[in-house]
């Protein structure tokens, strides 16, 4: 049963003493899929008010963390091998169409090639010598897919190969590829301090529903401009979630694309980069210069 509004005779047992009613809400939905007002009636809470604090507390309303948890469950099975029918029956999906019109969107394939490792998709890849550095770009039809930094190229390769270890891996040489080459330039580009030439790239990126109005959110800072993982939570209507802002962050494989690196503290210090506090510097710098020298106020 899904999330929604519609009256319900109370159901659920009530509040257990000293449990806060935003984390039994939780409890409740991890047990099971109540309605709203089955939730809100367990809780104590007005319907409005337990959707608006709800998502002030954990970045998500009831119904996009109840779905984010289904599909974590059928990603999980999926991923030990089970049979997709099995796995998306006990995920609690009631039909095989369910899990395509809610689930399929965010796995960015279809689930049995999510089981699979990549199986059956297509990724062309590229390696690019840029202004700091090696860079791995990889794309599915749909968008860039990977954007990995390091200065081993190996280690680059590797990390590909792990995150989509049964996918057809066609490396191309930079520049000969009509699919990938703009986007390559893009990412160079962006590393050289130019990056309005990363705004408006396709992706196929996979993630929670959190982590993708996250990484949706990062790409709408201008270039020359940071924001704090507070400011970046209070922009998603989630004051409270900058943890899970800054989880997100972290989790983002489409590096400069993605621009997790334009996320700061609040205190202005640099706070964490998956590839680095150095390049984090050094991307912010050029692109301070870059805003600088354009005139971009």
């Amino acid at each position: 049963m899904s999330i929604s509004s519609t009256d319900h005779p109370p159901s659920l047992p009530c509040i257990p003493r000293g449990v806060a009613p935003l984390e039994r809400a939780r409890e409740l939905l991890d047990a099971g899929e109540p309605t709203l007002a089955e939730l809100a009636d367990a809780v104590g809470l007005s319907a409005s008010h337990l959707q608006r604090r709800f998502r002030a507390r954990f970045g998500l309303s009831p119904a996009e963390y109840l779905a984010q948890r289904k599909l974590g469950a059928f990603r999980s099975a999926l991923k030990d091998g089970r049979d997709v029918s099995a796995s998306l029956y006990d995920a609690g999906y009631g039909s095989p169409s369910r899990v395509y019109e809610t689930g399929a969107a965010k796995l960015g394939m279809t689930p049995a090639r999510y089981r699979a490792g990549g199986d059956g998709e297509d990724i062309r890849w590229s390696i690019v010598d840029t202004a700091l550095g090696q860079a791995i770009v990889a794309a599915t039809a749909r968008g860039i897919c990977m954007v990995e930094l390091g200065a081993d190229v190996d280690a680059l390769v590797h990390k590909l190969h792990a995150e989509f270890p049964r996918a057809q891996l066609q490396q191309v040489e930079a520049g000969r590829d009509d699919f990938l080459a703009p986007r390559v330039r893009a990412v160079a580009d962006a590393l050289a301090g130019m990056g309005a030439a990363a705004a408006g790239i396709p992706v196929d990126l996979i993630g929670t529903a959190f982590q993708k109005r996250v990484w949706d959110a990062l790409m709408k800072i201008p270039r020359g401009e940071t924001r704090s993982y507070a400011e970046l939570a209070a922009s998603l209507d989630a004051p409270r979630a900058a943890r899970a802002v800054a989880s997100a962050c972290a989790h983002n494989r489409v590096a400069i694309v993605v621009p997790c690196h334009r996320v700061i503290r609040g205190d202005g210090s640099l706070g964490g980069y998956r590839w680095g506090l150095a390049l984090k510097q050094q991307l912010l710098g050029r692109e301070s210069a870059s805003a600088s020298s354009s005139g971009i106020p």
